[in-house]
């Protein structure tokens, strides 16, 4: 996807911009989170995003992107990633992947949850949780590892642990973030030969793994936009946007920079300057 482009490392003042690009993706995660709920559009959903984007002065990363149509990304069952909102009316127990990115100061944040309507089925909740795991293994072994690879280990290692056999979407992977959405270099949801490159302070890149509840086979939709699993099995998709300092790791687009959920897994937090924010 990126070839050997050169990877962009940031500094300390850097990340602290993208730090408030990734705090603005949270607020509008959180205002949907508590909208989202059968007989809502993915249009209302686009809306709410759209207007905390705009009350903290930032940009939507996603809106014009290649000609994108909306302020999110929101994949609803079947569909995996990308999908356009509009008039679709969201329905007890559907799957609601919700996929944000907002830029302040030319810097950006980019972050994507998923939720299971009321009613859902328990086999989606479980797609959903162990994705969620799988993306904070992840992130947490960018504090404990040596390359870039180890992301991929992680993710595989939760998926098995989980004892059910998810499809690991390959097509669409990480990626490294800053001055644009999509950077140098690919973070891969699987294991791979390929080492990737070192960690090392000023590396930000986007962890986010996309299980599926059959076949990890995808294909695009006539609007060139939405993926969607070629099965018609349900799909999940988590992201955080993560800082690798000089003292350990920080994710920039979780309101507590990812304390609470690296603790249970050994990582300690390093905000990279926080007196700043």
């Amino acid at each position: 996807m990126f070839g050997r482009e050169r990877i962009e490392y940031k500094t300390a003042d850097q990340v602290r911009a993208m730090r408030r690009a990734g705090l603005v993706v949270a607020q509008a995660h959180a205002a949907v989170r508590a909208a989202v709920a059968p007989g809502l559009t993915t249009a209302d959903l686009d809306a709410i995003a759209a207007e905390v984007i705009a009350q903290a002065g930032a940009v939507p990363s996603f809106l014009g992107y290649y000609d994108y149509p909306a302020t999110l990304c929101v994949s609803v069952n079947d569909e995996i990633v990308h999908g356009i909102p509009g008039p679709r009316v969201l329905e007890p127990g559907d799957v609601v992947s919700v996929d944000c990115g907002a830029i302040v100061d030319g810097w950006h944040g980019d972050a994507a949850f998923t939720v299971v309507l009321p009613d859902g089925d328990p086999a989606d909740l479980a797609l959903s949780d162990v994705t969620e795991q799988a993306m904070w293994a992840g992130v947490a072994s960018l504090a404990k590892g040596e390359r870039l690879n180890e992301v991929g280990d992680a993710v595989e290692d939760v998926v098995a642990a989980s004892g059910t056999p998810y499809g690991i979407v390959q097509e669409y992977v990480g990626h490294g973030i800053g001055t644009a959405m999509h950077q140098a270099p690919e973070v891969l949801n699987y294991r791979t030969r390929e080492r990737g490159p070192r960690l090392r302070a000023g590396l930000c890149v986007a962890i986010e793994p996309m299980l599926t509840r059959g076949s990890r086979a995808t294909r695009v939709l006539g609007d060139d936009w939405t993926v969607v699993t070629q099965d018609g099995s349900r799909a999940a998709h988590w992201e955080h946007t993560v800082a690798i300092g000089p003292d350990g790791i920080w994710v920039l687009t979780a309101p507590d920079g990812g304390a609470e959920r690296l603790a249970a897994l050994g990582v300690t937090v390093a905000p990279w300057g926080q007196d700043a924010l």
